[in-house]
């Protein structure tokens, strides 16, 4: 159980930098190339940024809390579900408006 922080930021750290990656794919990959210059520059330092987290994590060479537990992650998956709802189907099918109104009450 000692190392369960260290895995949990390992795995955040691992999840981000996906992401950062990703982004940084996509911002390089897509035209026309001028309009993609800030955010490419953005996307290489979010993705160099998160990769090195990703390192320092793998290697264990970071300050961990105490990590969270079961109980925790319990209170915050209601959060988690409303958002990605919100994010991938409510903002698309209600509208922008209704979606974020619904969501801030239902968070609230």
């Amino acid at each position: 159980m000692n190392d369960l922080p260290r895995t949990q930021h390992i795995i955040a750290s691992g999840a981000i930098a996906a992401v950062g990656i990703t982004v940084a794919y996509i911002s390089y990959t897509q035209e026309p190339a001028a309009a993609f210059v800030f955010p490419r520059l953005i996307a290489t330092v979010f993705a160099m940024l998160a990769i090195w987290t990703f390192v320092k994590a793998v290697m264990g060479r970071t300050k961990v809390g105490q990590g969270l537990s079961g109980q925790d992650m319990r209170n915050l998956l209601p959060g988690l579900i409303v958002t990605l709802v919100y994010a991938f189907w409510g903002a698309k099918e209600l509208g922008f408006y209704t979606a974020t109104t619904i969501t801030f009450f239902i968070l609230l």
